[in-house]
């Protein structure tokens, strides 16, 4: 912990903190015995208690205390620790403000002590010979040592009633552990039903518009193989039309696979790798050793990581050649990419990899890299089977 200077705005935060900690807690802590009489008021008057305490702790420290979930009734543990803070509050800002009263006043003094007699208040002439020199370095070498004290001490006290705000004012360990649970569980929800929705736009799409185009573009070509006795003009106007419903249908075929390959479905993620190795425009060794397939969502991010990869390669590696290699270990799934290329690949360096990373993430993953300039290029990424 760093300590501030004594001159610094923090020093003067955690001093104001905990001096203004005094009046704050005598009030609210009054306050709070009266709503434990009036148990009507609990409900109210608790939260409101526990936000102002909240905000004192926002607006010197910076300290932002998470709320507690559970309303305020005396059924809830929560309830009690609230009491219990706004009970204790005053006696701990008690000890800090005499605390702080003393070392900035010993301060003040200490360093004061060379004023004339008419500038100290009360003159410590008639305790002290302030004129004998060895009595006057002392008062200021006690005065400045209790000035570099103060903030030691003020950061001290902060922090005590930081610890005891969150402890009693903020979530307990299993309410942490349940809301992260929570989230958890939210977001492989929300994943799987992206991955879902991915799926059912991939079907929608396969057997709806990719359909029209394929029977479009075969008439089309059927139009342009039979009907040859057209003017020139007409034709051009078939030709081109047939070569834009073919192209339309390459880049539907596309989109759709980036969506999700029904091949991944179907027969899992070996095949579906087997097509992303094929269409590369280099070599690609490829390793599958899966001997029970994982979840679809699971199985989606490893065919995307593989799919990005790939393309990343293509586009700036400058590779002859590259490997992948899948494997389930127990409940991971490792997977690895490995190219030839010039190397200098970085995860903040584009859109592409920062994405791959962001869908590791997103499932609890794992990625390391490694890409010196000059190659060759490693990924290798870790992911929960379920």
């Amino acid at each position: 912990m760093k300590v501030p200077r004594p001159w610094s705005a923090r020093a003067w935060l955690d001093t104001a903190h905990v001096m203004v900690g005094l009046p704050v807690g005598v009030v609210l802590g009054g306050l709070t015995l009266l709503l434990a009489v009036a148990p009507p008021l609990l409900r109210h008057g608790l939260p409101w208690v526990t936000r102002v305490q909240r905000s004192r702790f926002e607006a010197f420290l910076g300290a932002r205390i998470p709320p507690v979930p559970s309303p305020a009734d005396w059924r809830h543990k929560a309830t009690w620790r609230q009491i219990g803070y706004h009970v204790l509050s005053p006696f701990v800002s008690l000890a800090g403000a005499f605390l702080m009263a003393v070392v900035w006043g010993g301060a003040v003094v200490g360093l004061m002590s060379f004023l004339p007699p008419r500038f100290q208040e009360p003159p410590l002439e008639f305790v002290f010979d302030l004129r004998n020199g060895r009595v006057l370095a002392v008062f200021m070498a006690i005065g400045f040592g209790l000035l570099m004290l103060a903030p030691v001490l003020a950061r001290g006290m902060a922090a005590l009633d930081l610890a005891v705000a969150r402890t009693l004012l903020g979530p307990s360990r299993s309410e942490l552990g349940q809301r992260i649970e929570t989230l958890t569980e939210s977001r492989a929800g929300v994943i799987d039903a992206a991955d879902a929705e991915r799926r059912r736009i991939e079907r929608d799409l396969h057997d709806g518009a990719q359909q029209r185009l394929v029977s479009l573009a075969m008439n089309l070509g059927l139009a342009r193989a039979t009907l040859t006795d057209l003017p020139d003009s007409a034709r051009e106007a078939i030709e081109q039309a047939h070569e834009e419903a073919k192209q339309a249908l390459k880049e539907l075929r596309d989109f759709v696979r980036g969506l999700h390959p029904a091949v991944l479905n179907d027969q899992g993620l070996d095949a579906a790798l087997s097509g992303v190795a094929a269409r590369a425009p280099f070599p690609v060794k490829l390793r599958v050793d899966i001997e029970r397939r994982t979840s679809p969502t699971i199985e989606a991010v490893a065919f995307f990581i593989v799919s990005e990869a790939l393309t990343n390669i293509a586009k700036h590696a400058a590779a002859t050649k590259a490997e992948v290699s899948v494997r389930r270990e127990r409940d991971r799934l490792h997977v690895l990419v490995y190219d030839d290329g010039c190397g200098g690949a970085r995860l903040d360096g584009g859109t592409g990899l920062r994405g791959l990373a962001q869908r590791i993430d997103s499932v609890d993953g794992s990625l390391r890299m490694s890409s010196p300039l000059g190659g060759p290029t490693t990924i290798e990424v870790e992911l929960p089977c379920e």
